[in-house]
């Protein structure tokens, strides 16, 4: 660390293009539209523009679930939406999410189209919607927002954190990445220490709480995240790997993990998805977390 050159912020902060990573290409500071391009509509209730990042997931993941308890309604239109060719910065993603992130959804079940951004929002108004997998008790509830909005508020120092300057950046900073694997690894032993002596996070009943956090968490605590495994010891957290592998069975969960994903075996891929029965149950069955 004593051969980096010093950095001196200057009075103004000012854009550098050039030094933006891998993700440069679409990091900017401002917000609104780049471009005009109307968003398509299926014939489902739900319209959904995302992609099978883990933010992605979860509400793909939620959808499946709630079809595979038979809600008709929640039958959906899944539009993949190309973050790195910036698809998120056209004037119908923008209208549908004006922070430009994935995953958006459109509710036109009813007489006036409803838009909902943020994955955890998504994951609420679908839960409250059909009345499925957020607890009604008051003392569950409350367990089950918690660890909701726990993952809100800690995914970014994996993913913006951790992930950027271990995987993303144009230099290694190791100041940076010890100061976030030191947080990820904190993180890990927190759902760690807590599943020991649950089923699920909410308790003995698997929630939105659950299909929220497994993404990011049960997709390090594998190693699949950032090729970062290794450095940080994960398999450590053995309650939290148990329980990513029960979650990562279910069927609704192989299923919502292959939606909208361009990316890997084109067996594992499901691109506009627009029928339940669109999927092959075998090939179900190779898809594994």
């Amino acid at each position: 660390m004593t051969d980096m050159p010093v950095y001196t912020p200057p009075t103004v902060w000012s854009w550098n293009k050039e030094n933006g990573g891998r993700f440069a290409n679409i990091n900017r500071p401002i917000a609104g539209a780049t471009h005009e391009k109307d968003l398509p509509v299926g014939r489902h209730p739900m319209q959904l523009y995302s992609l099978a990042t883990p933010n992605g997931v979860k509400v793909t993941v939620m959808l499946e679930e709630l079809l595979a308890l038979g809600h008709s309604g929640a039958e959906y239109d899944a539009w993949l939406i190309k973050i790195n060719e910036g698809d998120q910065f056209s004037s119908g993603f923008v209208a549908a999410n004006p922070n430009s992130k994935i995953p958006a959804l459109m509710d036109h079940s009813g007489k006036t189209p409803i838009r909902v951004f943020e994955s955890g929002a998504i994951l609420m108004h679908l839960a409250e919607k059909f009345g499925e997998f957020l607890p009604t008790e008051t003392a569950a509830r409350a367990e089950c927002l918690s660890w909701l909005f726990w993952q809100m508020g800690s995914a970014p120092y994996l993913g913006g954190g951790f992930g950027h300057f271990y995987a993303y950046a144009p230099f290694k900073i190791e100041y940076a990445i010890d100061r976030f694997a030191m947080e990820v690894k904190r993180q890990l032993d927190v759902l760690d220490k807590h599943l020991a002596d649950h089923k699920y996070l909410a308790g003995d009943d698997y929630t939105i709480a659950d299909m929220a956090v497994w993404p990011w968490y049960g997709g390090m605590a594998k190693g699949l995240l950032y090729e970062g495994g290794e450095f940080l010891q994960v398999q450590e957290y053995k309650n939290l790997i148990r329980w990513t592998d029960a979650i990562g069975e279910r069927p609704a969960v192989k299923r919502g993990r292959m939606v909208n994903r361009p990316f890997g075996d084109p067996a594992s891929q499901l691109h506009e998805r627009h029928e339940a029965s669109d999927f092959d149950t075998k090939t179900q069955d190779k898809i594994g977390q």
